[in-house]
């Protein structure tokens, strides 16, 4: 059993570039969209390379509540698809996808099913998706965690319109059961712009490689065609927003870091990393290994709307905090409803250790400064964390708060990024 981590975690200091060769856990939003697709197929499918962590357990187990055979036992992960014909009891833990994907699954059953999670998870958006859901013929009781709904064995569907400015995952969670519900699904954004959208366009892709036809030539309209879901095998790639720290040491250390198995072509917002970085001076290069970052020790300030890769955030502005000129962040105020209001939560912990951050509304904007060491709060956030592990490779007796939160998507995280210095 691995002993408990100091906390606060004393984030290990680069002494010099950092030359390694990593692979990364399989990504969080390919697993948990393969796992409902699976367990609402026409027949049984594997999830090769699935992420093992926290969010895609609790994934798995809210599916085998429902009724699903869902064995997680190894690498690769067999679901068996049944008839949701039960009450069941939900776990959300801190994971939006189990909160926001799994109601419109689970109304496609029988029986009063109730969801609940952690409790900061109680003040996360969910009103959208229980709103959506009784437009489309669901009958739900409340409008945030914790709630109930009373699953009647079929769904008009039909067409619903959403404000689903504070998150794609709501466009996303209806899409995805859509097929199944007696009309198909139609659904309408009616807000401000879209955030996030590569998570809608890999759902998108996911549900075709499934057999299931979808519209989206009208923007901000999605038309899912009723029908079946055919059962599918995927192999899960890595989570390239995970490796956002990863290419960051490279960067803060003038090292080199290569990420193995990066995909040439990819839905995942991850991605954008390649480009961000090589904006901020590093040399970014696709190898037989997969993606390398080479960095040369000295980072340049930024002007980037980071409003379709907002997880990409907190690496992002750790960086900008290091950078030898400003920086501006737009396009980000819907990450104040992510696992806590990230911008908030950056500016004050950046500033905190002497980095010069002004909050707007919609974004940050960051100056030279020079950091100093001190405690990092993560607000239980996975993303906050990556952020203060980065600043500490840079910067002596940074502590970071929490690091174990990782695990919402990253197990074990804190050893494996100790084992790179």
């Amino acid at each position: 059993m691995t002993a408990p981590l100091e906390d606060p975690w004393p984030a290990p200091r680069a002494r010099g570039p950092i030359d390694s060769v990593i692979t990364l856990p399989g990504s969080k939003s390919l697993t948990n969209r393969a796992l409902v697709l699976a367990a609402l197929a026409d027949g049984p499918s594997v999830v090769r390379r699935a992420l093992r962590s926290r969010d895609s357990l609790l994934m798995a187990g809210a599916l085998t509540a429902l009724g699903a055979v869902v064995d997680t036992s190894g690498d690769d992960w067999a679901v068996t698809p049944a008839a949701f014909d039960r009450d069941a009891s939900i776990d959300v833990g801190l994971a939006g996808t189990v909160m926001r994907f799994v109601p419109p699954v689970a109304a496609l059953g029988t029986g009063l099913v109730s969801f609940d999670g952690d409790p900061h998870m109680r003040q996360r958006p969910i009103g959208v998706i229980l709103d959506a859901l009784r437009a489309v013929g669901v009958t739900v009781e409340g409008d945030a965690l914790p709630f109930r709904l009373h699953a009647r064995g079929s769904v008009p569907g039909g067409v619903v319109t959403v404000d689903a400015s504070s998150s794609s995952q709501f466009v996303s969670a209806l899409l995805l059961a859509g097929a199944r519900y007696d009309a198909g699904i139609d659904v309408r954004h009616d807000g401000k712009p879209l955030p996030s959208l590569p998570h809608v366009e890999m759902t998108v892709e996911m549900l075709r490689e499934h057999g299931v036809g979808v519209d989206d030539a009208e923007p901000n309209r999605w038309v899912v065609a009723p029908g079946p879901i055919k059962a599918v095998d995927h192999v899960i790639e890595p989570d390239l927003s995970n490796a956002a720290p990863f290419l960051a040491l490279a960067a803060v250390s003038g090292g080199r870091v290569t990420v193995r198995d990066w995909p040439t072509r990819t839905t995942q917002a991850g991605d954008a990393l390649r480009g961000l970085l090589a904006q901020m001076g590093c040399d970014v290069s696709f190898t037989t290994d997969g993606l390398t970052v080479t960095g040369t020790g000295e980072l340049s300030g930024i002007d980037a709307d980071l409003h379709d890769v907002g997880e990409l955030t907190p690496v992002v502005a750790a960086l900008c905090a290091l950078a030898t000129s400003p920086s501006h962040l737009r396009g980000i105020g819907h990450i104040r409803g992510h696992e806590t209001d990230r911008l908030a939560a950056l500016a004050s912990e950046l500033t905190a250790l002497g980095a010069d951050v002004t909050e707007h509304a919609d974004g940050l904007s960051l100056r030279p400064a020079t950091l100093h060491g001190g405690t990092f709060h993560t607000y239980a956030d996975h993303r906050m964390a990556h952020a203060g592990v980065v600043v500490g490779a840079a910067v002596d007796g940074v502590r970071v708060e929490n690091v174990t939160t990782t695990s919402k998507t990253f197990i074990d995280f804190a050893p494996f990024w100790a084992s790179l210095f």
